[in-house]
C-alpha cells in the first residue's frame, strides 16, 4: 500500500475552505478522510472514523478545545467539514472516571456536549479519539490487518509484524469500554504509533494529518507483508457440475427461495434485491470445499454484522441440465438459514433477558459455488453494500485461511453487535415504503406515461428497469430518477431484444416483480381501406408485444415463486372504438382481454392483472400539434378539448401512473380496468 498524499492537493483543500472559514487543521482532517475512505480495503460503509483536536468558537462566542470526529451517516471519501461535528473535549475526558457508562448514555453526552446542536451524532468511537491525546487519530478496518487478528494467535502474529510499534488491545465492542481499555493500553507505552484493536481494527494517530494517515499506510503494508509470507494454498475446491446455470435463470429461482410471506398482509411478501459479484478469487472461495467451515464462522470485523448477518447462506452448485432440483435445494438451504437464525436469535436473546425485537431472519449474502455471491437487501443500494462487505470478506477470510486459520469474534458477541441497543432503538421508526423490495419493469419507458409510471413507482420505493427503443431519452430518464435506476434499449416487437432485457433485469436486480406493459403508437385508417401491412404492424406493437413481455415477466415471476402484477395500459379506443382509429383500437381491445385471460390462467400463482383504459394524455400518442388541429376542428380552445370529459379536467400521465400504483399495491384485485378519463360515458364498461 501505497501513502496517496500530496502536498500540492493538501494545500489546496486548505486553500479551498479558508474562504468559507475553516482552519487549516481541519480542512487537512477532511483532506485524509477522504484518502482514506476512498480505498475500500481500508473503509467500506461506514467501517472507519477519524478525529482532529482543536479550538473553535461556540455558539456564545467563546473559543473552547473540541474533538471534531466523524458523524453518524457521512461518507468518509466525500466529507465534508459539516460530517465531522464538533464535541467538547473537556467533558468527553471528564467521563472516563466513571466505571460504566451504558450507550444510551454516552449518546446523551456526546449530543449534550455537540458545538451544534443540530450536527449528526458523533461516531460510536468519540470516546476512545477523545481518551488519547494526539491531535489527529485515524480508524479503519483494513482488510490486510483483519487477516492478521482475526486468528486464534493474533496477539503473537501482531508482534512479530509491529513488535513494540503497535499497542494491542483485546476484543471489546465499541462503546465507553473499549474507549477505556484503549486509553489504558497506550497509557502502559506512550511511544506507541497505534493500537490494533483485536477482531476489529486499528487505530494510528499523530501530530499531524500527514503522520496519521501514513502510519496508517505504514501499518497496513507491513501487515501485507506478512501475509505474503509463507502463504499456503488455501481452498481446495469441491466437484461442481460440468455445466453451471446461467445468472439469470439462477438468481430469480435464488431471490423466490428466500422471500417471506407478510404475516400481516394476505398475499405479500418481503422480497430482497440482488446484487452478484464474481471474479477468481470470489470463485476460488465459494467453490472450496471446506467452504461451510470457514464462510459461516463469522463476520470479519462486527460492524458487518448489521448489513450481512453473521453468516451467508450457501446454496448448492446450480446444474444448467437440473434446474428444478436446484430450485428445490436452494429453498430448503433458505429454509434452514431461516431456522438456524431463529434459533441464534432465541438462545441469544434469551442470554440477554428477553428484551430483543428479532430482525428479519433472511439471509443477506448467499454464495453460490460455481457462480459466485450475492448481496441482499430491501433496495438496491442496500443489496450493493451486503455485496461489497461478502467480497472484503471473502478476501479477509483467504488471508486469514492462508497464514493459519480463520478465527473471528464468536457467536456471543456478534449477537451484541448486531442487537446493539442503539440499533434496536431505531426499529419502527422509519417507515417502510409499499414496494420496498421490488422491481418493476416498464415499457414505453421513454415518453410521457413510462416516464410519470416509472417517477410514481421509485416514489414507492421499487428498483425501476426503464425499457424503450429510443435510447437517448431512455438514458435520460433514469438519470432523472437517480439512485439504482436500470435503461435498457429494447424493441418489443422483437422476441430477441426483449429477452436479452429480462435477462439484464434479472442479473442487476434478480427478477421482476411488477411488469408495466405501456408501449404503443397510434395508428389510423378506415378499417375497411387500411392496408394489411399497416394493421399488422399495430398488431405487432399494440399486442403482440404486451403479450410478450409479459411471457418474459410471468416465466420469471414463476420462477420466483411469490406472484406479481401484469399490468397493461390499454387505452379507451379498447373500448369507445373513435373514427378512422380501427388499426389501434382493435389490438387495443385485443390487450384488454389479455389482460383479463392472464388474470384467469394465473391467478392460482397469485399473479394479477389488471389494465389502466385513460384518454387524452399528452404524450407520443397526443402530440401537441394533434392536440391543436382537434381543438381547431371542433372550434374549442386546446384547453377545452382536453378537458373535454365530464369533470371538465383535463387527465395527464401522471393520473395515469397513480392508476397503475394503485393497481400494483390493490393485492386483492386482479382483471380489473381502471378507467383514467375524467368521465367518459361512451367508454364506461358496460
Amino acid at each position: 500500500m501505497k501513502s496517496a498524499w500530496s502536498e500540492a492537493d493538501a494545500q489546496a483543500m486548505v486553500a479551498r475552505y479558508a474562504a468559507d472559514g475553516i482552519a487549516a487543521d481541519l480542512a487537512l482532517r477532511v483532506y485524509t478522510t477522504r484518502l482514506l475512505g476512498s480505498d475500500p480495503s481500508l473503509v467500506l460503509h461506514g467501517g472507519g472514523n477519524t478525529s482532529v483536536k482543536t479550538k473553535v468558537a461556540d455558539l456564545n462566542g467563546d473559543i473552547v478545545d473540541v474533538l471534531c470526529v466523524k458523524g453518524s451517516g457521512w461518507d468518509m471519501g466525500r466529507i465534508e467539514p459539516a460530517g465531522l461535528p464538533a464535541v467538547r473535549l473537556d467533558p468527553l475526558r471528564k467521563v472516563r472516571a466513571r466505571d460504566a457508562l451504558s450507550d444510551e448514555d454516552m449518546v446523551r453526552v456526546q449530543r449534550a456536549n455537540l458545538i451544534d446542536p443540530m450536527a449528526p451524532n458523533p461516531s460510536v468511537e468519540t470516546l476512545l479519539h477523545a481518551f488519547l491525546p494526539h491531535s489527529y487519530v485515524d480508524h479503519t478496518h483494513a482488510t490486510a490487518v483483519l487477516g492478521l487478528i482475526d486468528q486464534e494467535n493474533s496477539r503473537e502474529l501482531c508482534d512479530e509484524v509491529y513488535g513494540s510499534r503497535m499497542g494491542f488491545v483485546r476484543y471489546i465492542m465499541p462503546g465507553f469500554a473499549l474507549a477505556k481499555e484503549s486509553a489504558q493500553v497506550f497509557e502502559a507505552d506512550p511511544n506507541v504509533e497505534g493500537l490494533i484493536l483485536d477482531k476489529h481494527g486499528l487505530f494510528t494517530f499523530g501530530d499531524s494529518a500527514r503522520e496519521a494517515y501514513e502510519r496508517m499506510i505504514e501499518m497496513v503494508s507491513l501487515a501485507e507483508a506478512r501475509l505474503a509470507k509463507n502463504r499456503k494454498s488455501v481452498f481446495v475446491s469441491a466437484s461442481l457440475p460440468d455445466d453451471i446455470g446461467a445468472l439469470p435463470s439462477i438468481a430469480p429461482i435464488l431471490r423466490g427461495a428466500v422471500a417471506l410471506p407478510d404475516p400481516k398482509v394476505q398475499g405479500a411478501w418481503k422480497r430482497l434485491i440482488l446484487d452478484f459479484r464474481t471474479s477468481e478469487a470470489i470463485l476460488n472461495f465459494v467453490n472450496g470445499a471446506e467452504v461451510a467451515r470457514y464462510a459461516t464462522a463469522g463476520v470479519i470485523t462486527p460492524d458487518h454484522t448489521i448489513r450481512t448477518k453473521n453468516w451467508p447462506m450457501i446454496a448448492p452448485a446450480p446444474d444448467a441440465a437440473e434446474l428444478g432440483e436446484f430450485r428445490a435445494a436452494s429453498r430448503a438451504a433458505a429454509d434452514a438459514f431461516t431456522a438456524q437464525y431463529r434459533a441464534y436469535f432465541e438462545r441469544n436473546n434469551a442470554r440477554v433477558g428477553g428484551t430483543k425485537i428479532m430482525l428479519d431472519p433472511a439471509p443477506h449474502v448467499i454464495l453460490v459455488p460455481g457462480l459466485g455471491l450475492f448481496g441482499l437487501g430491501r433496495s438496491k443500494k442496500d443489496a450493493r453494500v451486503a455485496a461489497d462487505l461478502a467480497e472484503a470478506a471473502v478476501e479477509g477470510i483467504t488471508h486469514a485461511e492462508a497464514i493459519g486459520r480463520y478465527s473471528p469474534i464468536d457467536e456471543a458477541d456478534m449477537f451484541d453487535c448486531e442487537y446493539w441497543s442503539l440499533e434496536q432503538a431505531k426499529l419502527g421508526a422509519a417507515k417502510e415504503l409499499p414496494l420496498a423490495g421490488q422491481v418493476v419493469a416498464i415499457t414505453g419507458a421513454a415518453g410521457a406515461i413510462g416516464s410519470a409510471t416509472a417517477k410514481a413507482f421509485a416514489a414507492a420505493g421499487a428498483e425501476i428497469a426503464l425499457l424503450d427503443i429510443d435510447g437517448g431519452a431512455l438514458v435520460d430518464n433514469a438519470r432523472k430518477l437517480g439512485g439504482t435506476a436500470l435503461s435498457i434499449r429494447c424493441d418489443v416487437t422483437d422476441d430477441a431484444s426483449v429477452r436479452t432485457a429480462f435477462e439484464r433485469i434479472a442479473e442487476t436486480f434478480g427478477g421482476v416483480d411488477i411488469l408495466v406493459s405501456n408501449a404503443g403508437a397510434a395508428f389510423q385508417g378506415k378499417i375497411g381501406a387500411v392496408d394489411d401491412a399497416t394493421l399488422r404492424k399495430s398488431f405487432e406493437l399494440n399486442f403482440f408485444s404486451h403479450q410478450r413481455v409479459a411471457q418474459h415477466a410471468v416465466r420469471m415471476m414463476l420462477a420466483q415463486g411469490t406472484g406479481g402484477c401484469l399490468l397493461f395500459n390499454v387505452s379507451k379506443q379498447a373500448v369507445n372504438p373513435g373514427p378512422d382509429f380501427g388499426p389501434y383500437g382493435l389490438p387495443k381491445a385485443a390487450t384488454l382481454f389479455l389482460a383479463r385471460q392472464y388474470a384467469l390462467d394465473y391467478g392460482a400463482d397469485g399473479i394479477r392483472a389488471n389494465a389502466v383504459n385513460a384518454d387524452r394524455i399528452r404524450s407520443g400518442l397526443l402530440t401537441d400539434d394533434f392536440i391543436a388541429q382537434r381543438a381547431k376542428a371542433r372550434g374549442v380552445s386546446e384547453a377545452d378539448y382536453m378537458a373535454g370529459n365530464l369533470l371538465r379536467r383535463e387527465v395527464t400521465a401522471d393520473d395515469v401512473a397513480q392508476a397503475f400504483l394503485h393497481q400494483a399495491l390493490a393485492l386483492k384485485t386482479t382483471a380489473d380496468v381502471t378507467t383514467v378519463d375524467g368521465g367518459n360515458i361512451a367508454a364506461a364498461l358496460r
